[in-house]
Formats: structure tokens, sequence, C-alpha cells
């Protein structure tokens, strides 16, 4: 494979394509990399992830692959980037919806059940507010944000070229090895992508001083808090089915600010930094696939647990292409004869 790797482009700097670049490099090819957008912001859907790395929480509303992929994303992002946060992830429900912490245990495994004094030991600022609560100590959690810039400031160490353009993967297939990670952007190649539009809130609260990913059940909002450091949080919860990528709602706003004021009433004084919208790439299950058309590749769908299945989308992508392997998520949907054979 490494006489090929001057025709080999992965189009999509977001998460997909940076893990599906650094598998590559790791086996010893050296793609290109084009994206639209200089450096990892606001316009990437990766940008406004949560970072949980929470296959045991994310499996009470999702297919058992997520659980058994997810496992490994926290030692590959450890591996690659140095940026991960072993403390756990920590599930409550106010006194009121006490049914719901009930129902969110029975469909998870892998949790120890807290009571008030044990909330308080590991976050005592949520002393008092909270009679009982799961606490999944092998969980973890990142910074989107510092994993991305860590990913590809590496991939360029290692002489990785990163272009910053638009472009088309039928042109670009003419002569490369095209790997299509273009998220919610590839829906017009891609029958049955859609957008999942979420909507999320980052927040300066000092007052608050959180030490891991928690997760508030609610019958209406199910909010999660992500420390990002400095008294800066991740709000995010909702899921609308809709691809418009366009402003949060004012409804949307309000029931995030009130769950997180039920978690600790100091968010009331936090300030608002930023108010995200992203639109989430998902397929009918919301688990990835790999198609292949002609010279393209495209690896895509991985809705709202992109960096939890990003490294195992990526090691499946690049499996296929240096073995052969069609993983469980390849789709052979639609092939024809000209889509049989990838020429390098």
């Amino acid at each position: 494979m490494n006489a090929f790797t001057e025709h080999v482009v992965v189009l999509g700097a977001g998460v997909a394509g940076l893990c599906v670049a650094t598998e590559l490099v790791a086996r010893g090819i050296f793609p290109k990399v084009i994206d639209r957008q200089l450096e990892p912001g606001p316009e990437s859907c990766s940008w406004w992830a949560g970072g949980m790395l929470a296959p045991y929480c994310e499996v009470e509303s999702a297919e058992e692959a997520v659980l058994h992929y997810g496992k490994k994303a926290a030692t590959w992002w450890q591996k690659h980037t140095d940026v991960v946060e072993h403390q756990g992830s920590l599930v409550l429900a106010l006194d009121r919806d006490q049914a719901d912490l009930k129902r969110f245990a029975k469909r998870t495994q892998a949790y120890d059940v807290l009571d008030a004094d044990e909330i308080t030991e590991l976050e005592p600022d949520l002393s008092g507010r909270f009679s009982r609560g799961l606490y999944y100590r092998e969980e973890a959690h990142l910074s989107p944000r510092n994993a991305l810039r860590a990913l590809k400031t590496k991939l360029i160490q290692q002489g990785v070229t990163f272009i910053n353009q638009s472009a088309d993967p039928d042109m670009l297939a003419k002569d490369s090895l095209v790997i299509d990670c273009r998220g919610i952007k590839a829906k017009p190649d891609l029958d049955g992508l859609r957008g999942v539009k979420g909507e999320m809130l980052i927040l300066r609260c000092p007052e608050v001083q959180l030490t891991r990913p928690v997760r508030l059940l609610h019958p209406r909002i199910p909010l999660y808090i992500v420390p990002r450091g400095d008294g800066v949080y991740m709000l995010g919860a909702t899921m609308v089915e809709s691809s418009a990528k366009k402003h949060a709602s004012v409804r949307s706003v309000m029931e995030l600010l009130n769950a997180a004021y039920a978690i600790n009433p100091a968010f009331g004084e936090a300030e608002i930094l930023e108010i995200g919208v992203d639109s989430r790439p998902a397929f009918a299950n919301n688990l990835p696939r790999i198609r292949r058309q002609g010279q393209i590749i495209r690896a895509n769908g991985l809705y709202r647990h992109g960096f939890l299945l990003a490294p195992t989308l990526a090691k499946m992508v690049v499996d296929y292409l240096e073995q052969g392997i069609e993983s469980e998520w390849f789709d052979t949907t639609n092939l024809t004869t000209t889509e049989e054979t990838i020429n390098l």
C-alpha cells in the first residue's frame, strides 16, 4: 500500500476524517486531507460535540454496537491525543423522577448505585440536591476542540498535507482514491442519510466545580453537562429530527438552562459564552455505514456518537482499504459492477 500513498485523499477534517487520516498514517499511508475550513471550527459538527466517551450510558438508547465498539474509544483517544479525562460519568434524577433513574439502570450496566453522601463525596457541589445516582466509573470524557486540534497537529508533524478548499469527490476520484468523511454535507450522495439537529450551550460558571460529566434525567429534556476546565461547561440535550442548521430555539435554551439550574442554582449566574446548533448525520439505525462507490469510499452516519465511534469507523475503513475486510458497517446496497474494484 505504501506505493500508493500519494493517491489517497481524505475529504473532510472533522472527527471522522481526522481519525481516518490517523489510522492511515499508523499503517504507513500518508493521505492528503481536504477541508473547506482552515482549522476545526463552528462549521463542523464535531466542534459542538459533548466529548463524552460514555458507552455504558449511551447504550441506554442505542444499539449494542455502541457499547461494544465504544469501550475502545478512550484508549484510542488517549494514545493519539493525551487529552482524555478518566473520571467516569454520573447519572442523576430529581426525587420526582426516580422512576427514570431505575429505568436507566435496567437498560445499562457497569455502574455503582450511590446514595446522597456518596454523590457528595464525588461531587461536593452537588451536596444535598440528589438522594440517589448511578456512577459509571469506567467512562471518560475529553474536550472535542482540543482533541481535534491535537489530531491535526500530530498529523502535520507526521507529514500529512492539509489543503484548505472545497472539493468535489467525483472530480477527485478521477485520479485518487477518495475517502469521503463530509458528514451531513455528503447527504446528496448518500441515500438514507438524514440530519438530526442538536442544540447546546457553552457556559462559564467558576462557582461550580464539577470534575466529570453529569447527566440529569428528565421526562421531557434529559441534560448532560460536561466540564471543560476553568469553570467552563458544555450543556447539551436536544435531538430534533431536522437537518435545518440555523439557530437554537428559545424553548430549547430555556429548558437547558432550567435543567442546569436544577443541578446547581449557581448556574443561574453563569455567563453564556456560546449557543451552538449542529446537524448530526445519521442513518435509519443511527449507526455508521461505509459505502464504496467506484474510487470513493464514503464513511458517514456517526449520529451523536462521533468521538465514541469514529476510531472504530476509521479502523474499519482502513482495514477494508488495506485488506479488503468488509465490516458489519460495510453497506453493499446498490453496488454496481463498476463499483466492484478500487484501482490505485
